[in-house]
């Protein structure tokens, strides 16, 4: 098998040189094309040099590296994710500074893990893909970008979910005299001292943002659609011992990193299976709020409705305490319109302000990336999921041939490292290419509609007992349908086990259109499976 898989290699990478000189040279064709260079787009370039793949590109639209870290940069910037837990179990960082990495530290981290792993001479800046087209007779993707194109037999799409802010339509929005920016896209030039600011928004972002700029504003009104659950970050300076011993006994940050996620791990049946047992942690919760919120009325307002979990549990130690200050307004509200220098909530509460910053979040379920891929039918990907995201073990989509995604549909998570699934992505695009390998010859692979439908019936049906299906709450993990396409209803190691290897049954594999001059067994089709793979 192993020489058989070497010979498969030497005869694609002829192939790869054939197809540069049958083009003359006009445009690049590469074997695997990542897009995007965030945790997932660099985590796939690492594994792929460990394969022994080294003819590939990653395409960032960006001028570096880092994805959301690159793009989010608002003031109190930070994961809710231990340090030892948010990192690659292959890269490991002893010298993780706080127990809740920063935003700077994070970035920081993945330009280290690129230069470490040689990937810059992989890696195209400033090419943004414009779109992705199938070429049936090829077998191969055809790739546009904003300064050129290229070709590939494999393309791995990470451009995650959190890489494309929304920002809501408020009527007068576009008339507002002053700054209007959303908290991925922060206005560095914009001096918040003494200003009057609303912050649109009470997700993740927000609970971050309101501490670090209460202090500097003249007044900030939070307009709040929904309270969120907060608990207490128990965040801390890692210690110059604790660094040390971690780097010369790398094994010591190897437990810790296994405490974080047994814990996460023991935690996930509350979340799936229970949700009754979540009421201790609401009780958490609620004595967080006590602790800094003293006024009922305030209180009333901060005090979710829903079942914990429902929407993404937030850490801050200082949310709360900000709320308290008397330059801070809570509307408990979403904003509503704009009229002039004046913020108009639904519930009709008024503000003047001079900056209006929108933490509501990303196109997670509606992606932007979708709209750039026609697959094999002639549509794009954004039609193909129109009645909502669906895939085979969030990685393929039915009708887009060696086609891969790294944190796809239904992969999310709600409690802890999402290293941990993309980690599990990466194992399944790596037997992907080697079943290419092995099978041999110009070929692709692509999803069976049957098993897409199959594996999702299987997911949906999990979900029903979730928190975050019953959890009585609306949030960003649904779609437009109402249907949870975001969460992984299961443990880490229950994604990873499904993501082991890929199972060709539930593919078609499929060669180059028949003419003829072509050997009989060069048809299109699943021939050259075993009976009960090709059923």
């Amino acid at each position: 098998m192993g020489q058989r898989h070497e010979r498969a290699r030497h005869e694609r990478g002829g192939q790869h040189e054939h197809a540069r000189h049958e083009r003359g040279g006009r445009h690049e064709h590469v074997r695997v094309a990542v897009i995007g260079s965030g945790f997932g787009g660099l985590g796939a370039a690492v594994r792929l040099r460990r394969e022994g793949i080294t003819d590939f590109v990653v395409l960032e639209r960006s001028g570096s590296v880092g994805g959301t870290w690159r793009d989010n940069s608002y003031p109190g910037c930070a994961c809710d994710v231990p340090s030892h837990l948010y990192s690659f179990s292959f890269a490991p960082n002893p010298d993780w500074p706080r127990t809740f990495s920063g935003q700077e530290h994070i970035r920081a981290y993945l330009e280290h893990v690129t230069d470490t792993f040689r990937l810059r001479p992989h890696i195209r800046f400033h090419h943004e893909v414009t779109m992705m087209r199938w070429d049936g007779d090829a077998l191969r993707w055809e790739i546009e970008t904003t300064a050129g194109t290229l070709t590939a037999d494999v393309v791995v799409s990470a451009t995650g979910p959190l890489s494309d802010p929304k920002m809501p339509e408020i009527p007068g929005l576009a008339e507002f005299p002053g700054r209007v920016f959303h908290s991925a896209r922060w206005d560095h030039d914009f001096d918040l001292r003494g200003k009057r600011v609303a912050m649109v928004g009470t997700g993740a972002s927000a609970i971050q943002i309101v501490p670090a700029i209460q202090p500097q504003v003249g007044r900030l009104t939070l307009f709040q659609r929904t309270p969120p659950w907060v608990m207490r970050r128990m965040d801390r300076r890692i210690t110059g011992v604790e660094r040390l011993l971690h780097r010369q006994l790398p094994v010591t940050q190897s437990v810790r990193r296994g405490l974080l996620w047994g814990m996460r791990e023991l935690q996930v049946s509350a979340f799936t299976k229970r949700p009754n047992q979540l009421g201790l942690i609401e009780s958490l919760a609620r004595a967080n709020m006590a602790a800094s919120i003293k006024d009922p009325e305030l209180r009333a307002k901060l005090t979710p409705s829903y079942r914990i979990g429902c929407k993404r549990i937030l850490l801050s130690s200082d949310y709360y305490p900000a709320l308290a200050r008397p330059n801070v307004d809570v509307v408990a509200s979403g904003l509503a319109e704009v009229r002039g220098s004046t913020v108009v909530a639904a519930d009709g509460t008024e503000a003047e302000v001079d900056a209006i910053i929108f933490g509501t979040g990303f196109h997670v379920t509606d992606m932007p990336i979708a709209e750039r891929v026609v697959g094999a039918e002639g549509i794009t990907l954004a039609d193909a999921w129109k009645s909502g995201m669906q895939s085979l073990r969030g990685a393929t989509a039915a009708g887009f041939p060696n086609w891969m995604t790294i944190i796809g549909p239904n992969t999310g998570l709600g409690n802890s490292s999402m290293i941990l699934m993309i980690e599990s992505q990466l194992n399944y695009m790596a037997d992907f290419l080697r079943q290419l390998d092995v099978l041999g010859g110009r070929i692709a692979l692509a999803a069976r509609p049957s098993a897409v439908g199959a594996w999702n019936r299987r997911v949906q049906t999990r979900m029903q007992r979730t928190v975050w299906n019953t959890g009585g709450c609306t949030s960003w993990y649904l779609d437009a349908s109402g249907r949870n396409t975001t969460i992984w209803p299961g443990t880490t190691g229950e994604f990873r086990r499904a993501t082991r290897e890929v199972d060709l049954a539930e593919y078609e594999v499929i060669r180059p259109p028949r003419t003829s001059r072509d050997h009989p067994d060069q048809t299109s089709g699943t021939a050259d499976l075993p009976a009960e793979e090709a059923k």
